[in-house]
């Protein structure tokens, strides 16, 4: 993996991750967590957790990474994924 394959691949598990653990569209899968394992579960905390949930996805992110990080259809996807998270940044920083 190069050095922008790495990049991309980061640029996924940002933005993913922060769907998660953050996003309005995610929150019902928030709630349906906490309701069917517990609000004080790990489960629930998992998906609240953007530490936690990095991992997980990083772990799903890099072998893909690995094996596909030359192609376009890749590079496409990973790009598109990591230019939402660096406007969102960019969003939240700039109002």
């Amino acid at each position: 993996m190069n050095g922008v394959e790495f990049l991309l691949a980061l640029g996924i598990t940002c933005r993913t991750t922060r769907f998660i653990t953050k996003d309005t569209l995610a929150a019902g899968f928030r709630s349906w967590t906490a309701g069917r394992f517990g609000e004080d579960s790990k489960p629930a905390y998992l998906v609240t957790c953007g530490w936690c949930t990095s991992m997980w996805v990083s772990a799903a992110v890099v072998p893909v990474a690995w094996a596909a990080g030359n192609t376009l259809a890749f590079q496409a996807v990973a790009a598109a994924f990591s230019l939402s998270y660096l406007s969102g940044l960019a969003s939240d920083w700039l109002d």
